[in-house]
């Protein structure tokens, strides 16, 4: 399932909503201003928090969590050493590892589990200047959640990853 996101929006304190492929309402980003550290709320159209954002305050490198009722589901950091392309390694409380791979200021990257696609973060199918799509390729079914919260893991992984790679 693709989702789509709006690019130029990403600004604290600001809300979006990020729309399946059908135009519908998936999901909300409710940026909370006023916050010591950079935080960002994913919820689904009911208003439910399905998981939340925050930078962390101290990280020689920069990272970012995603957290789940008051737990760490992940935490998403940039790889140390990478030369040719961006590349971020997100950690999962639960699980083996995600990489993040490919232009992520161009909005061409994949979210990969073993080497297996999990999503793929593209602008290419649109039209539209300032919007990219989230392919959900195959949700993560190690996380024990529903559908929905599957596809807020890997969106979550998506915007961690183009909000820090544009701070850098």
């Amino acid at each position: 399932m693709k989702y789509l996101v709006r690019d130029k929006i990403f600004a604290i304190g600001d809300d979006y909503w990020i729309e399946d492929e059908n135009g519908r309402h998936a999901f909300l980003v409710d940026g909370k201003a006023l916050r010591l550290r950079d935080t960002l709320e994913l919820k689904d159209p009911a208003g439910r928090v399905l998981v939340t954002l925050r930078a962390k305050v101290f990280s020689l490198r920069g990272a970012m969590t995603v957290e789940r009722e008051g737990q760490t589901l992940a935490t998403v950091r940039r790889k140390r050493l990478s030369l040719l392309r961006n590349h971020y390694r997100v950690s999962l409380a639960a699980g083996p590892e995600l990489d993040v791979t490919g232009r992520i200021l161009d909005r061409e990257f994949s979210v990969e589990r073993d080497g297996e696609v999990l999503a793929r973060i593209s602008r290419k199918w649109l039209r539209v200047r300032d919007t990219y799509a989230v392919d959900v390729v195959r949700e993560d079914a190690d996380a024990g959640a529903d559908a929905d919260a599957d596809a807020a893991l890997l969106i979550a992984v998506a915007v961690c990853v183009v909000r820090m790679a544009e701070k850098d």
